[in-house]
């Protein structure tokens, strides 16, 4: 049986890119949480920095995550997110999850 991948990513926008990044980001909502292997796609923002956000994504296994990187949709965000962030990214395994 796979196992369930988390990806958490910190996006911090460049300076004067806060729009830019939130747009890229919630253009992406509806196509990603409507991937086949996809349980959780959210978009976070942190309370004490306005142009910092956080990704939550939550797919069924490994190959789930191989798709979604194929689509168009994140490969167009893959294209233009060096120069609007700066991009911290884990792909995590259960640990200890309920």
């Amino acid at each position: 049986m796979s196992a369930p991948v988390k990806i958490m990513a910190i996006l911090a926008a460049r300076p004067g890119r806060a729009d830019d990044l939130k747009e890229l980001l919630f253009g992406m909502v509806d196509a990603c949480r409507a991937e086949p292997g996809n349980l959780r796609w959210d978009v976070w923002l942190d309370q004490a920095d306005p142009t910092r956000f956080v990704l939550d994504e939550l797919y069924t296994d490994n190959a789930a995550v191989a798709a979604h990187r194929g689509t168009a949709h994140f490969q167009n965000y893959f294209s233009k997110i060096n120069d609007i962030a700066e991009r911290t990214a884990l792909v995590l395994d259960p640990a200890q999850v309920a």
